[in-house]
């Protein structure tokens, strides 16, 4: 059996579901291969995971139609503090604060726990007629026949479109079946996510405090309640996470610190190691690569899913408009264009993720002096200041249609 539409796009997480609403509202159909149970997609529990939605990104899911179901569980992100330093022993007297007053446009984004973003996403796909959702299924291989790009599934099944979009994560079977090699870089580093229960309120704030193993991101959920993601050598991420949840707080405390008052966990704990990869392209013959499929960075800024969803925005635009011009919306021609719109961006973020991480995951006296001094100017530079909260808002760069949130 043959399953049809204009595009296929290969994995079911949020960039993939994001993908396939922002084609739906400029009319073009989609089917969306989940090798996930949908059940596992609209689990009702917290496990722990939120992401941080920059403004231009909840733009977008304004735009496609769900942030309305997820704004009342979003906490917004009024400020941003980063400091270093070492576990139990304090920040350093040198210190970056970015408030979103600063710029005009409102929070600088929000957190929303997974559960909520994906539950809003599955609810907006099933009620689209131009989306097909096949969740439990898996891809185990695509050729190009007749000007179409076809997807044959485990079940035996295929699915054909004018083209396939690899939204299948660092390890993108989508890519390697394109024969699209990729660069790695293994950082050495595990991060470790969980949800922390506190005493007092956290105001909105996000706090990012950089260590000699990694950073530590303090991230304000809904509640008095944070998202941290802890950076570890492996080695040590692994000790952590083989404690108890009592032990775990324990370990936790000196780097967290008290100023939230007393912690404890409010989630599942998970962890997942850190490394670069890099798609040699962006696109192949009626082959489009999104989200970490074509550049996995490290979370160090927290714009993971941000700039999968500039991918999404990008893509979706240059193929609606594609579409209305008549144009054949898998052609090579039409591809370069979201490659050519997206390579600088994802390149220099690529690249400035790996510096960051290189100059703050270090204890090395001279390098930890250059960058608080570094801090202590950029904190004491109110344009320098605006332009780092409008970089973490999202809002820099030329941006597509839906991250302004303007329809397709």
């Amino acid at each position: 059996m043959n399953k049809s539409a204009n595009i296929v796009i290969v994995g079911g997480g949020l960039n993939g579901c994001a993908l396939s609403l922002a084609l739906a509202s400029a009319g073009l159909s989609s089917i969306v291969i989940d090798k996930l149970p949908l059940d596992d997609r609209t689990m009702g529990q917290f496990d722990g995971r939120s992401y941080a939605l920059a403004l231009a990104s909840v733009r977008l899911l304004t735009a496609v139609g769900i942030w309305a179901d997820i704004s009342n569980n979003a906490q917004p992100m009024l400020e941003i503090k980063v400091t270093d330093g070492r576990a139990g022993e304090g920040p350093s007297p040198f210190w970056m604060h970015f408030d979103h007053a600063e710029i005009e446009d409102g929070p600088m984004g929000h957190m929303v726990e997974d559960r909520f973003l994906r539950r809003a996403f599955v609810k907006a796909m099933t009620a689209s007629d131009k989306i097909r959702h096949l969740s439990n299924q898996e891809v185990v291989g695509q050729h190009i026949a007749d000007g179409r790009a076809i997807i044959e599934l485990t079940n035996g099944e295929t699915c054909t479109g004018e083209i396939i979009v690899g939204v299948d994560g660092r390890k993108s079977g989508t890519a390697q079946r394109s024969g699209i090699s990729r660069s790695f870089k293994d950082y050495g580093q595990t991060a470790l996510v969980a949800a922390i229960g506190h005493e007092k309120p956290h105001n909105g704030i996000a706090h990012q405090f950089f260590m000699p193993a990694g950073p530590l991101a303090i991230l304000p959920l809904t509640g008095n309640r944070s998202s941290i993601v802890w950076a570890e050598s492996h080695a040590r991420a692994q000790d952590l996470s083989d404690l108890s949840d009592n032990e775990f707080i324990d370990q936790l405390r000196p780097a967290f610190g008290n100023f939230l008052g007393k912690i404890h966990l409010a989630g599942a704990r998970f962890s997942y190691p850190l490394n670069k990869t890099l798609a040699e392209r962006m696109v192949a013959e009626r082959v489009a690569l999104v989200g970490d499929a074509a550049h996995g960075i490290h979370p160090i800024a927290g714009q993971g899913l941000n700039q999968g969803l500039r991918d999404v925005a990008a893509l979706a635009q240059v193929l609606s408009e594609a579409a209305r011009r008549g144009e054949d919306i898998g052609a090579s021609e039409v591809l370069a264009r979201y490659e050519d719109w997206r390579r600088f961006d994802r390149t220099v973020l690529a690249a400035a993720t790996d510096s960051f991480n290189s100059l703050f995951s270090n204890d090395n006296p001279a390098i930890r002096l250059v960058r608080d001094l570094g801090m202590g100017v950029i904190n004491a530079a109110p344009g320098l200041r605006r332009g780092f909260v409008r970089e973490a808002a999202g809002l820099t760069g030329d941006l597509p249609k839906l991250l302004r949130g303007q329809q397709l």
